[in-house]
């Protein structure tokens, strides 16, 4: 059995460090002499309070941690941090939101899903308005734990692939040393890039709060802004730029940016198949909505198809979620077509969601193989990445996370329909969020607040499987992972 009273203590200390997570916006709200920060104030003193209690019930539990309690911790994290973040959210009266909608603005935020049932952010307090955005920059700090930790045990991250690149070998029994420094080197990329992005966002013309929020969420492929209308609020093509410059590096493998600065060369970028796939998808989406639009007439000029086209697919296809149009209004298939891209989502250990590249890539190898085999039935042929031959072990846990994918994508498009919504709106929004990406069609589109609280818990669920890949959360629903 894994071990409940580590977990429970491990559980104190999480929330009685998220509870400092509190007076960032607090600050804020001091700075601008706003109301809110008496809120971030209670809510730091009832979540430090609840944090100290759980912790002083079991401070005295030891054990490493094995494979199964690391599942427990990881559901664990983003199931009560996302619940808990909800408190300063539903507790300000400025939001008059209820606990359903503050719930699933936190996981919407942690999971940086970036989907949004609050309208008017334009009017909003700016210590909330800086809490969303922190909340899906911190979710990006632990997705990458996630993706050199957790995820290898499973064989279904991806990871695996860069274990002989990575400063030293993963454990398959404890979350090693070894694996805490891998994790603490991809945090100075994550913040390096954060700071860059806020330069730039800043010298581009956005003024500093403004360019900090906005790095938050472009590094986190989240998605979330200060302004109802997105970076479409800034109408300035040197922002979007910036955003998807920023969009296409945190949609890139974190353990490349690594290898890039330890070794100031681009090779390990022109070496890895995974990134060359994920630039010619985004590449050949960005051109297909350029001509598209142009095609159309959507844009008065060739230069405004440019602009959108790219940034959307850019936005969309690494599941960020930035806008800066009504793209789901756009005419024909395009819409559609960008939903479909962010199924694909961004690299391994990156920010980014969907079902991630490297996958799509050993789905398509897995597929030429077998069309190689109908021809040659007696020929060994293996399936290789960056000419590494792949164990069929990593190959039959893809195809068995596609199917679970494709399983949990019908259940739930199907409760949301049950539910009242139609075809369009409960296909995207699903789509919206297990892929982490936030945006969709239909009632979705501009936001999800019109739709009813039965499918909101839902999609709450979906933003929780879709964040920790499916398999991390069905795990736990075996009864096999319950037997000692």
């Amino acid at each position: 059995m894994f071990q409940l009273t580590t977990t429970l203590r491990l559980l104190g200390i999480l929330v009685t460090l998220f509870s400092l997570t509190m007076l960032p916006p607090a600050l804020i709200g001091w700075i601008y002499d706003e109301s809110s920060r008496w809120v971030f104030l209670r809510a730091f003193g009832i979540l430090m309070g609840a944090g100290l209690l759980i912790w002083a019930a079991f401070f005295r539990s030891r054990g490493d941690l094995q494979v199964r309690d690391g599942f427990v911790v990881v559901v664990m994290f983003w199931l009560v941090l996302g619940i808990f973040g909800a408190l300063p959210l539903y507790l300000d009266p400025m939001l008059h939101i209820s606990v359903t909608d503050a719930v699933f603005e936190s996981m919407s935020g942690l999971t940086t899903t970036g989907a949004t049932v609050i309208v008017g952010l334009d009017d909003l307090p700016r210590a909330v308005l800086w809490y969303r955005q922190q909340l899906q920059w911190l979710g990006g700090m632990g997705i990458i734990v996630l993706a050199v930790a957790i995820l290898p045990l499973l064989g279904i991250g991806g990871m695996q692939l860069f274990r002989a690149e990575m400063p030293g070998p993963m454990k398959d029994t404890k979350l090693a040393p070894r694996i805490a420094e891998t994790a603490r080197n991809l945090w100075f990329v994550y913040v390096g890039l954060t700071v860059a992005c806020a330069l730039a966002y800043w010298a581009a013309g956005m003024e500093a709060f403004d360019a900090v929020a906005h790095s938050f969420t472009t590094v986190a492929i989240g998605g979330f802004s200060t302004y109802d209308a997105s970076i479409g609020h800034f109408d300035s093509a040197m922002i979007e730029s910036v955003a998807v410059v920023f969009m296409l590096l945190g949609g890139m493998n974190f353990a490349l940016h690594f290898l890039f600065f330890r070794r100031a060369s681009f090779a390990p970028y022109r070496r890895d198949e995974e990134v060359r796939l994920y630039l010619a998808l985004l590449g050949a989406g960005s051109a297909i909505g350029f001509a598209y639009l142009l095609y159309t007439g959507v844009t008065g000029t060739v230069s405004e198809a440019l602009r959108w086209g790219i940034f959307h697919a850019v936005s969309i296809g690494t599941t960020t979620g930035y806008a800066t149009t009504d793209f789901y209004l756009w005419p024909g298939f395009l819409p559609l077509m960008l939903v479909f891209l962010s199924f694909v989502g961004g690299c391994t250990a990156s920010t980014g969601g969907g079902m991630k590249v490297i996958r799509v890539l050993l789905l398509a190898k897995q597929g030429l193989r077998e069309i190689q085999r109908l021809i040659h039935p007696h020929a060994q042929i293996a399936v290789k990445v960056n000419e590494k031959v792949m164990p069929n072990r990593i190959v039959e846990a893809v195809w068995g996370f596609m199917a679970a994918y494709i399983l949990v994508f019908v259940v739930m498009v199907l409760l949301l329909m049950a539910s009242g919504l139609d075809q369009v709106t409960s296909f995207s929004a699903v789509a919206g969020t297990l892929n982490n990406l936030g945006p969709g069609l239909g009632d979705v589109g501009p936001n999800y607040s019109s739709i009813n609280n039965f499918s909101k818990w839902v999609l709450v669920f979906a933003m929780l499987l879709g964040r920790l890949e499916i398999f991390t959360v069905l795990v736990l629903l075996s009864p096999a992972f319950w037997r000692r």
